[in-house]
């Protein structure tokens, strides 16, 4: 089959945060399937005129297989938009399998994600120097489940900053089960579509952030970031003029 899947992360929803490759594998595709409810639209400006564009909300897994194949035999270049980034829970492993299984070659192309855009927009850096040097990107326990030691009440024992994808709808959960690790008066910042026009950003601590977060009535479409790095920040020696500090790259 003389086709390709190209999986492109569209960003957290600015269409000024899809990448210039992304941008570049919209304008050349002959199919462009896309989740209607979470990429934004103006995305879908650079597509062809001749383009076929496809929402793939209500599809299932197998109506999704179905169009890979048809249009794989009509010899078609295929683009699937995801939103953020590809590296976590854009839901596409499955996907890939069944390409590879009826040898339809694929490529992703990675793209910025909400917690990034989140932070830009709280003008925060998610690590500091002393304060954490860990990042712990998780969700609370759902249909797909995962092991009990990587449930929020346990990671948050690290201390470390956290960012909690798919879980503003549960957070009253949520934030019983970062007590567990976390003192009540740790900070807590929900932000409501980064980066889109309707962004809305609410900020408390685990004493108050599930009130506020009610009060404001956002169930979906948010990440949640805890730790100390929202309200104190740490030196960076790396541009502290100390001398013979030497700069390495992993």
């Amino acid at each position: 089959m003389k086709t390709k899947v190209v999986f492109v992360g569209a960003g957290p929803g600015d269409p000024e945060l899809l990448t210039l490759r992304g941008k570049r594998e919209i304008e050349s595709a002959d199919v462009i399937i896309y989740a209607g409810s979470l990429v934004h639209r103006d995305i879908l400006k650079y597509a062809r005129s001749d383009a076929i564009q496809i929402d793939s909300y209500g599809k299932t897994r197998e109506d999704l297989f179905a169009l890979y194949k048809k249009f794989a035999v009509e010899g078609k270049k295929i683009v699937r938009l995801h939103t953020g980034d590809l590296s976590f829970y854009s839901a596409i492993l499955e996907q890939m399998e069944y390409l590879e299984s009826i040898d339809i070659d694929f490529e992703l192309v990675p793209g910025v994600t909400a917690f990034s855009a989140a932070s830009a927009s709280l003008k925060r850096e998610l690590t500091s120097p002393g304060i954490s040097q860990t990042l712990i990107i998780t969700k609370p326990f759902g249909k797909t489940g995962k092991p009990a030691e990587e449930s929020i009440a346990e990671l948050s024992k690290h201390g470390a900053t956290m960012v909690i994808f798919l879980g503003v709808h549960l957070i009253d959960d949520v934030v019983s089960e970062l007590r567990v690790g976390y003192p009540p008066e740790t900070h807590v910042a929900v932000v409501h579509k980064a980066s889109w026009a309707e962004e809305r950003i609410i900020r408390g601590t685990l004493d108050d952030i599930a009130v506020k977060v009610k009060k404001e009535d956002i169930k979906s479409q948010s990440v949640i970031i805890v730790g100390d790095v929202l309200n104190k920040s740490g030196v960076s020696i790396l541009y502290g003029g100390e001398k013979n500090h030497k700069i390495t790259q992993d």
